[in-house]
């Protein structure tokens, strides 16, 4: 949904060195699938691509009023993009740990948050990006993240294959992951990010 369909990328970028979080917003919305798209050119792998793409973003509010709004924007994301492409291709030469993960980006690796939702604040944004769940994957997300069951167990009680119960995770945390980002608990999409969830 555009916030602010009639604002061009200049004013948008002034709006957003002010910490106008709405300005933020849209210009994600107008600028994520062509990120998107090229980070899964460069990693060829869409799951990486997702959590670059919020990283990409993360920089952006973090660096928000160093932004030159006379410069194109499009081009300061795309060199983002390919700068942290980059830097994880570099670390994964020396890293064998992470060289193997990048390998094998199409497993699971996502992890309980049991201790990563220990307060209540946490738990109760959390709790509010499920919500915006279609009502199956909410279902599913809450079984395994929230409830500590293993895929196997929710593919016997809800009688669907272990892979649905993967796809349905996997997006389910990206959404989460999403909507976090978008309401600005920065630190918290952090938290997420680095524990893969």
């Amino acid at each position: 949904m555009a916030l602010y369909p009639e604002f061009d990328e200049e004013q948008l970028l002034v709006l957003l060195q002010s910490g106008d979080k709405k300005s933020f917003e849209e210009l994600y919305h107008r600028y994520k699938v062509r990120i998107y798209g090229n980070l899964v050119k460069l990693t060829k792998s869409e799951d990486l691509a997702e959590e670059l793409l919020q990283e990409v973003f993360i920089k952006v509010w973090c660096k928000r009023e160093t932004i030159d709004p006379q410069r194109s924007f499009r081009s300061y994301l795309f060199k983002i993009a390919e700068n942290l492409v980059y830097d994880l291709f570099r670390k994964a030469a020396c890293d064998k740990k992470l060289e193997a993960h990048l390998m094998a980006v199409a497993t699971e690796f996502y992890s309980h948050i049991d201790e990563m939702i220990s307060n209540k604040e946490s738990l109760a944004l959390i709790n509010e990006a499920v919500d915006q769940l279609p009502p199956q994957r909410k279902h599913i997300y809450t079984l395994c993240k929230l409830e500590g069951k293993s895929y196997e167990e929710v593919s016997r009680q809800l009688g669907i294959s272990t892979s649905t119960v993967n796809d349905h995770i996997v997006k389910g945390s990206r959404s989460v992951r999403e909507y976090l980002f978008l309401i600005q608990d920065v630190a918290l999409v952090l938290c997420l990010f680095i524990m893969g969830l």
